[in-house]
């Protein structure tokens, strides 16, 4: 993680200074912008490796600036982590649906928001390099070349929409998806799925996954997430 270059948008002067000395001593490469104009246009010239993103900003808010670089392709692919005082629960979902992959409410500790940026690099790194490749992990295996899942070493029949989802989940430990994410990921002509049946699949995956289906966690009025 050494090196990678990090953006951080955030208008509070002295908040701004904690996450900036906190990710400089870990080895961070730190840019700073204290708007959202200048964010938005330091993030799409510089192309940073992460973003951490206020909402709350002054010349435009920070769900504006995600709208902004997840509709564009050069900058699509840029993870960004919701640094926040709003604790609704739209303001997240909403965040999470425009792209954004991780959210922290403040007050906040340095410790956790820096644990949570290498888990969102990490999880960039594996699903650049392995989206084809199976996933093992809590003694689960999700082939998705041959379409097949174990659970220690036994095999589980899955339909295919609860194999998508299971596979969207296993393939970013850690990271909440929205049922709408949910939807968009499983969504196909030869079925359908809707925010609703979403949860009722969640139920049948978790069941049919037996013990593994512990790991299948709800995150309350935002979606679900495979525990990291």
């Amino acid at each position: 993680m050494l090196g990678k270059r990090i953006l951080v948008i955030e208008d509070e002067k002295d908040i701004l200074e904690v996450v900036r000395y906190n990710l400089a001593r870990e080895g961070y490469k730190v840019r700073c912008a204290r708007n959202g104009l200048d964010g938005l246009r330091v993030a799409q010239t510089e192309l940073p490796d992460l973003i951490v993103l206020d909402l709350m900003l002054p010349e435009m808010d920070g769900l504006d600036i995600c709208r902004f670089l997840k509709a564009d392709r050069k900058t699509e692919d840029i993870p960004i982590i919701m640094l926040t005082a709003k604790t609704e629960e739209t303001d997240i979902v909403l965040g999470l649906e425009l792209g954004a992959d991780d959210y922290i409410t403040k007050p906040f500790s340095p410790k956790v928001l820096i644990a949570r940026i290498k888990a969102v690099l990490r999880r960039k790194e594996k699903t650049e390099t392995s989206k084809d490749k199976a996933v093992n992990i809590h003694g689960l295996s999700i082939d998705p070349v041959r379409h097949e899942v174990l659970v220690e070493g036994s095999p589980v029949r899955l339909t295919l929409s609860e194999f998508k989802i299971l596979h969207l989940l296993a393939s970013q430990p850690g990271r909440v998806f929205t049922r709408y994410q949910i939807v968009d990921a499983v969504h196909g002509e030869e079925y359908s799925v809707t925010e609703r049946a979403v949860d009722v699949q969640i139920a049948g995956l978790r069941k049919k996954l037996g013990t593994a289906g512990k790991y299948v966690e709800t995150v309350r009025g935002v979606g679900y997430r495979l525990r990291d």
